[in-house]
């Protein structure tokens, strides 16, 4: 019995609180936001600018790759000096897993950036064209 009173207290609550959020009124956007949201649409990356970054991120991705190997092979390492193999290699496995999945991530979204960069760069040719 005490347990359905405190359910009912609590549904009561929380649709008080509810019903107090739903009154209140929505603040109109003022100028500053609005001309913070103009600048941001006009401000686009330069296209070597955007190769850059796409360049970054590949690095990026296989300085992380790298991390996973390693740390992959140092618990290998450890497992095998304990003797245990199937740990050694689940070990070295989930390392060499770790790595693959981070420079495929790195080189998939640096190389959509680069491709970004150079589309933009042929853009401006076909204009000065």
């Amino acid at each position: 019995m005490r347990r359905g009173f405190r359910l009912i207290f609590f549904l009561a609550g929380t649709l008080a609180f509810g019903v107090c959020g739903w009154s209140q009124s929505s603040p109109s956007p003022t100028s500053a936001d609005t001309q913070r949201t103009t600048s941001q649409e006009k401000g686009k990356a330069a296209p070597g600018k955007q190769i850059g970054k796409g360049g970054e991120d590949i690095g990026k991705g296989v300085a992380k790759g790298t991390g996973a190997l390693a740390k992959g092979t140092a618990g290998s390492v450890g497992n095998l000096a304990h003797g245990n193999f199937s740990g050694a290699g689940a070990s070295l496995g989930k390392g060499v897993g770790g790595m693959a999945k981070n420079v495929a991530v790195g080189t998939g979204k640096g190389t959509f950036k680069v491709g970004k960069g150079l589309g933009g760069e042929f853009k401006k040719l076909g204009k000065k064209l």
